[in-house]
């Protein structure tokens, strides 16, 4: 059985999918608004993106979950949501003060409008709730095999139909249960309010220290999309796009951190490094400050560190936390739609408040993070960039330029080894059917800024913004013949031995074209990945009728035999 860990990393990427959204839509909302460029359908379009984050969230978290991201998981969840949210509105009891006054028309736009409020409150976690039935539904029936005559609405293509059943139920517990729903979060919001200071800098600390594991986004998406309320709209980020004077304490507090903490901490990186080794890794660590300081992303520096010093870490997250209660103490509010960086602090500045206090909370914390890391890495002597022991290991041209998906797929032990590959906003997500078999020195000398295994399968290596690049590449690779790739990896380090050959059943080879048809077969967690030469040759219904619980192909030349 899976681990807990592993078994929420795909919940930690698909959360980012939609999430990725929110910078483009923070732009557009930002520049039409009347104090900026004022135009109006440019601020309309924005707001349409913040307005459905719940459906954005279904289809998200439904190709998140998806063994192999299949568009039926995506329906599927778009499917429960729109039955969850629409029936769900239905079974609402309405309080008279709602339509006080008011007949006829009047008072059922009134009626209309009150249902589409109280619904909206809870669109995020209906979005995400619908999401895994989406993605869960398709791996347990996507193979699915009904009788002749409803062999029609077997497969992939029951998987919508489930779904909009789930949906059902999903719209009695939120129609019926909504009023005590609807206080359990207003009580929960009201208790972290009023809990101050403390709540504040838990949320900050924990936030760092979750980002081990790669389930800070578990914990952010509470707080930006559901926590709080005004005027019908829900979580921090939104009430401040909204125009919540009070939204953006669980923002601000990143502000200094991002933009000045973790920069500074690249200079004492830096000015700890060896002399002869300075030059060689200025560009690194000036790039990493950089894209922390302009974008707020932060995980390529964090991971320079994390291993190496547990104990700073430990302290920097605790100093997320005091940002937090710092920010809060000076009635400081900052939001973003991305992160904590200065394109978002430019745009949120017409909507924040006291948006100038930042520049001395930030050279504070620059001073205290440059001298802390300073200290500390020199006291103790720590390998950061420029203090190795031994010369890193740089990539070479040649894996530069020749294909960068394949010199992965070595380093992690060869495909044979690799069950599921998967990208969050800066790193890996994968599933490996052995750890011993990964190189990390291999991928670090391919880009890796960290490596972290979560469970005995799962494992995350830490890239920067082209992780997402990286695991498209990776399964560019796979999905070649293995012969393309064995030619990539034939310098690399030998990987552990395969694992064991599957046999194929006579049908199996049969609906597969034949045995000249099929160039290799692998074993893997869960499937048989076999390769073919002619993709035409297969025989789809045969194959469906074949294998134990249904097969898929993830492109023309590559097929799945689940079970």
């Amino acid at each position: 059985m899976k681990s807990l860990l592993e078994a929420l990393q795909p919940l930690g990427r698909a959360l980012m999918l939609p999430i990725a959204v929110l910078p483009v839509a923070g732009l557009m909302l930002r520049l039409g608004q009347a104090d900026l460029l004022d135009i109006p359908f440019l601020a309309a379009a924005g707001d349409a993106i913040f307005a459905h984050l719940g459906l954005l969230f279904a289809i998200g978290v439904a190709t998140g979950f998806a063994r192999d991201g299949d568009g039926a998981a995506c329906l599927g969840g778009v499917v429960c949501f729109l039955v969850a949210t629409e029936a769900g509105k239905a079974l609402l009891a309405v309080p008279p003060e709602a339509a006080a006054g008011l007949t006829g028309p009047g008072a059922e736009l009134a009626v209309a409008a009150w249902k589409a409020k109280a619904m909206a409150k809870l669109d995020v976690p209906i979005g995400i709730l619908s999401g895994l039935i989406g993605g869960v539904f398709y791996n347990r029936f996507s193979g699915l095999k009904l009788p002749s005559y409803l062999a029609f609405f077997g497969g992939r293509r029951f998987v919508p139909i489930a779904a909009g059943v789930a949906g059902l139920v999903l719209a009695a517990i939120v129609g019926l249960g909504n009023a005590g729903i609807s206080a359990a979060i207003a009580t929960m919001s009201d208790s972290i309010s009023q809990s101050g200071s403390v709540g504040l800098f838990l949320y900050g600390m924990f936030n760092r220290l979750f980002l081990v594991t790669g389930l800070h986004h578990v914990l952010n998406n509470f707080f930006f999309f559901v926590q709080g309320d005004y005027q019908g709209v829900s979580g921090d980020l939104r009430r401040f796009f909204a125009g919540d004077p009070s939204a953006g304490g669980y923002m601000a507090g990143y502000f200094p951190v991002m933009m000045f903490g973790l920069p500074a901490a690249c200079l004492a990186m830096y000015h700890a490094a060896r002399p002869e080794r300075r030059r060689a890794v200025a560009g690194l660590l000036f790039s990493l400050a950089l894209t922390s300081a302009l974008t707020g992303v932060t995980e390529p520096i964090e991971f320079t560190f994390m291993f190496l010093a547990p104990a700073l870490y430990v302290i920097h997250a605790v100093l997320t936390g005091v940002s937090m209660v710092v920010m809060d103490l000076l009635n400081v509010r900052l939001g973003f739609g991305f992160s904590a960086g200065l394109f978002d602090y430019v745009l949120s500045f017409g909507k924040a408040t006291r948006p100038l206090l930042l520049i001395p909370v930030g050279l504070v914390y620059f001073a205290i993070y440059y001298g802390l890391f300073r200290l500390v890495i020199e006291r103790f002597d720590l390998p950061t960039p420029g203090r190795e022991k031994d010369e890193p290991t740089a990539p070479t041209q040649d894996a530069a330029l020749t294909d960068r998906g394949a010199a992965f797929i070595s380093a992690l032990g060869g495909a044979a080894n690799i069950t599921k590959v998967d990208a969050c906003a800066t790193r890996l997500r994968l599933i490996v059917a052995r750890q011993d078999a990964v190189d990390a020195a291999a991928l670090k000398a391919l880009g890796a800024l960290g490596i972290v295994r979560p469970s005995d399968h799962a494992l995350q290596v830490v890239l920067g913004p082209v992780a997402d690049i990286v695991a498209v590449e990776i399964r560019d690779a796979l999905a070649r013949p293995t012969a393309a790739v064995s030619n990539q990896a034939a310098a690399a380090p030998a990987p552990a031995a395969p694992l064991d050959e599957p046999v194929l059943s006579a049908a199996l080879v049969t609906a597969l074209g034949c045995a000249d048809n099929i160039l290799s077969t692998t074993r893997h967690h869960g499937r048989v990945r076999v390769v073919v030469a002619e993709p035409g040759l297969i025989d789809d219904q045969a194959l469906a009728t074949a294998s134990a619980r249904g097969a898929c192909r993830p492109s023309p030349t590559v097929v799945h035999l689940l079970g």
